[in-house]
C-alpha cells in the first residue's frame, strides 16, 4: 500500500465519519434526508413526516429487513 492509497483510505474514512455525524444530527432534530440512502430515489414526504429521521424508502427498507 503506497502513500496515495493510505491518503485515499483516510479521506474515505473521514467522509464516512462526517456523513454519519450529519445523519445523526438530522435524525436527532427530527429531519431526515429527502433521498433514500440505498437507491437515491426520493423518500415520500408522508413517510418522512410520519417517521422523522427515516433514511430509506419503503422498498429499500423492506429489503433491509429481509436481510436480517
Amino acid at each position: 500500500m503506497d502513500n496515495a492509497d493510505i491518503a485515499q483510505d483516510l479521506i474515505e474514512y473521514r467522509l464516512q465519519q462526517s456523513l454519519a455525524a450529519r445523519q445523526a444530527a438530522l435524525a436527532k432534530a427530527g429531519v431526515g434526508p429527502v433521498e433514500c440512502e440505498e437507491c437515491g430515489e426520493e423518500i415520500p414526504a408522508a413517510r418522512r413526516e410520519r417517521l422523522p429521521g427515516v433514511t430509506t424508502c419503503v422498498p429499500c427498507q423492506t429489503i433491509r429487513e429481509g436481510r436480517r
